[in-house]
């Protein structure tokens, strides 16, 4: 009986440590050697991460919907060493270039801030706006680029707060 309570125990201990492992994701990030430090909330997961130049971090934006099991609504930070401005355009003239090459590519009707892009484009058929932002800080070219499906069941209450996450990084990482 002992043992059978000390397994139920032991089992419910890792049950809710990994409970607690899953909601952790990656509230606070930090990259370029803790040059550049951004939140996400809890609810993304963080789901790519490299190391290096570039540094790379994807977050997925759980969308419940059923549009979620068709596209991945993703935030990707992409941080590279860049000596200068000159450094700083190359890296943003590669991924725009990168960017046009997708299926259906076109630019929003709105006109974008500076360093910024607005754009759709299909992924595995699915319609996704992107926004890109780029920044030129600490020796880095950043780019913030978040992508979502242009029409979610998911409703609008998660459309805004997907752009309210992506917003949010966007000031953290000016």
């Amino acid at each position: 009986m002992s043992f059978l309570r000390h397994t139920a125990i032991l089992s419910m201990a890792l049950t809710t440590t990994l409970l607690l492992a899953g909601r952790v994701h990656a509230a606070d990030v930090s990259m370029a050697d803790g040059s550049i430090n951004f939140s996400t909330p809890d609810s993304w997961l963080d789901i790519m991460d490299t190391q290096g130049d570039p540094e790379v971090r994807v977050f997925q934006v759980p969308d419940p919907s059923p549009t979620g099991k068709t596209s991945l609504a993703r935030i990707t930070v992409t941080v590279s060493q860049a000596a200068d401005v000159n450094g700083f355009n190359q890296f943003r003239s590669d991924a725009t270039a990168k960017a046009m090459a997708l299926t259906d590519y076109k630019v929003s009707a709105v006109p974008p801030q500076p360093n910024t892009n607005l754009y759709t484009a299909r992924e595995n058929g699915a319609q996704l706006n992107y926004v890109e932002h780029y920044w030129f800080k600490n020796g880095h070219a950043i780019q913030l680029r978040c992508v979502r499906p242009a029409q979610s069941q998911a409703g609008a209450g998660w459309k805004a707060e997907f752009d309210k996450g992506c917003d949010a990084i966007a000031a953290r990482l000016k």
